[in-house]
């Protein structure tokens, strides 16, 4: 049984059809990948798991439960965390009330107390600027503050979507240093990235997606070493 089981998932926003038949599969463990162009339907996938959108056609599945439907705060009891695109963090709260806010449903003190502390562990700079209001972090702080206050919602699964997103190559090598650290701390992760080989490079498996339908899937070698691929997403000739 996989751990996430997304099928033939049918979202619309109104009359458009965003996700025509969308079928992922996570195992417990694995880190994959949705990758595509602007438009192709990736953060729409995220945000029908998590419950921001409802499909009106097709089921979701965590470990054989029934989450399609639910709202968004169940499922996020029920360990789906998601680091928005955009960060959308609380600008004007500071790291450490962020943080809090992503453990609002947990009731367990010295757990949450332990998570914030391993949070700072994996982001240095939050410790240091851990008084300090979320909107006057940089660009990739925001970044990890958004990814930090998904895990302190101790989730099975978490969603990145576009975590590198406007960020400088050295926070970009940081941000996926740490993707790969969660990994090997046991987190499994669905992320979306617009930069295809840096996805690739830290996935498992991966699906590319366009215009909301999946038009090929594979373990993340086999992608990268794709002719149709690497024309239209590795930005080679």
């Amino acid at each position: 049984m996989s751990l996430l089981a997304v099928n033939d998932i049918h979202t619309y926003y109104g009359h458009i059809h965003a996700l025509k038949g969308i079928s992922v599969t996570v195992e417990k463990g694995e880190v994959v990948t949705l990758i595509g162009s602007n438009g192709a339907g990736k953060t729409t996938t995220l945000k029908t798991i998590s419950g921001l959108l409802h499909p009106k056609q097709g089921t979701i599945e965590l470990e054989g439960e029934r989450i399609s439907g639910l709202p968004p705060h169940v499922i996020v009891g029920k360990g789906i965390g998601q680091s928005p695109e955009g960060r959308q963090i609380f600008t004007r709260l500071t790291v450490m009330e962020n943080l809090e806010m992503g453990a609002y449903s947990r009731r367990d003190k010295e757990g949450i107390q332990k998570d914030i502390e391993h949070v700072f562990q994996l982001f240095p700079r939050l410790a240091e600027r851990r008084s300090q209001a979320g909107g006057t972090l940089s660009g990739g702080e925001q970044q990890m503050l958004a990814m930090g206050r998904a895990l302190m919602t101790r989730p099975r699964i978490l969603l990145l979507d576009e975590p590198s997103m406007g960020l400088a190559p050295v926070l970009v090598d940081t941000i996926f240093d740490i993707i790969k650290t969660l990994n090997g701390e046991g987190t499994t992760i669905l992320l979306v990235e617009q930069n295809a080989a840096r996805a690739l490079s830290v996935a498992n498996r991966g699906y590319v997606l366009e215009t909301g339908r999946i038009i090929l899937q594979g373990n993340a070698k086999e992608l990268a070493e794709n002719e149709q691929v690497r024309k239209a997403y590795l930005g080679e000739a």
